[in-house]
């Protein structure tokens, strides 16, 4: 049987799956990371860490799939948006990742959104301004970091050190370009007033190719780690969220995707680029003719995964020794509340938030809680304060 890998470089893992060419799943692998959170306002993963998990998922589908006597046709990616590293001459950090929910950044955001070429910024790049854009990340670390600043060699995200450590060389796709704050989404270049405020050159930057483009001759060592051969073809793909709407087939007029993970959006395609003058809305690339619009929230299944980390260790402790996922025995536990948790609300911003506030500075809020609340009210209202984060970006 011919089949194909799908890997997808997450925020809270990396999901390699194999597909035949009618697209059933044959097999599958997921291997998580954790997010480090060395500040309050601070969001970062090691890229070493995801690196080799993206090694080992391809590993453990390919070596399933050989076993069988299958062939691998290529492997394609996706991947989260937003992250952005510094990586010295030899591709080596000089940061962690600082990811999408990162908002150390929201002084700088605040100034570039309000100056006189911020809106300009926006209309061109499709990518509203927020401490989420690495534009702003790039703002702060040149003042922040400045020694780290001035010797690195390229500023990249995960997929494209990924890719410098199979093929060695610096690409990015216009997918995760146009969701930078710093890519012109008409012209298919690096913006020159963004390039300005980050304070770097364009040589500083990956080259933007196709998302369609394909990559052979990856280093031998990682093809024979990964039980590769290392003419596979790499499809070098787009980002998550432009892909989940390919993924549900929500490409038609009318046709809108609704996605939950670590985050959460709202989004669907045309075939051109539509900014919001309002500067509400995304505008980022699927392929060079077809354009994912709409709104993203911070936080999505974070939330489940920080109620689980902080106050779930007697459920992580039973799921191990049952066998099961921990997610299942809360969801059950919250499952035992009607809907409405008995009056208590929760307002989900504990990363701040995007769309429609775009309010780095919102907290979480737990209120109109009575005597009668339990452990599970606290769990239910905590779902539902996600699913409400959704429905109010839907809303407007």
């Amino acid at each position: 049987m011919e089949y194909l890998i799908g890997l997808d470089i997450g925020t809270s893992s990396t999901k390699a799956i194999a597909f035949d060419l009618l697209g059933n799943v044959i097999s599958k692998c997921n291997i998580g990371y954790p997010i480090l959170n060395p500040k309050s306002s601070w969001s970062e993963q090691d890229p070493g860490e995801m690196f080799e998990a993206v090694i080992n998922s391809i590993k453990s589908v390919a070596s399933e799939n050989t076993k069988k006597g299958n062939k691998l046709l290529g492997v394609s990616f996706s991947s989260a948006m937003h992250g952005i590293m510094a990586v010295n001459e030899n591709g080596d950090k000089l940061t962690d990742c600082i990811i999408w929910a990162d908002t150390r950044s929201v002084e700088y955001s605040e100034r570039i959104k309000n100056s006189k070429i911020g809106h300009e910024i926006y209309m061109r790049t499709g990518t509203p301004i927020h401490p989420m854009s690495p534009l702003c990340k790039l703002a702060w670390m040149k003042d922040n970091m400045e020694l780290i600043f001035k010797k690195t060699y390229k500023f990249i995200s995960i997929k494209e050190y990924v890719f410098f450590k199979l093929f060695r060389k610096y690409v990015v796709d216009y997918s995760i370009a146009s969701a930078t704050g710093l890519f012109d989404i008409y012209d298919l270049q690096w913006n020159k007033n963004s390039l300005q405020v980050a304070g770097i050159s364009e040589d500083k930057l990956s080259t933007p190719v196709s998302p369609t483009q394909v990559f052979k001759g990856m280093d031998k060592k990682y093809a024979d780690l990964m039980g590769i051969d290392l003419e596979i073809p790499f499809i070098i793909g787009g980002s998550d969220g432009c892909l989940a709407n390919l993924g549900a087939n929500a490409i038609k007029p009318g046709d809108a995707a609704v996605t939950i993970g670590t985050s959460g959006a709202i989004r669907i395609i045309a075939d051109k680029p539509k900014n919001d003058e309002s500067e509400r809305i995304f505008s980022y690339i699927l392929t060079e003719d077809r354009f994912v619009l709409g709104g993203p929230v911070n936080n999505g299944g974070i939330i489940f995964r920080w109620f689980r980390d902080n106050f779930s260790q007697l459920e992580v402790t039973r799921a191990e020794t049952l066998g099961i996922d921990t997610y299942e025995l809360l969801t059950k536990e919250a499952s035992k509340v009607p809907a409405g948790s008995n009056g208590l609300i929760f307002l989900p911003y504990l990363l701040g938030e995007r769309a429609p506030h775009w309010d780095a500075n919102s907290k979480g809020v737990f209120f109109g809680i009575n005597i009668t609340h339990k452990r599970e009210h606290f769990l239910r209202a905590l779902l539902e304060g996600v699913i409400f984060g959704v429905l109010v970006w839907e809303k407007l």
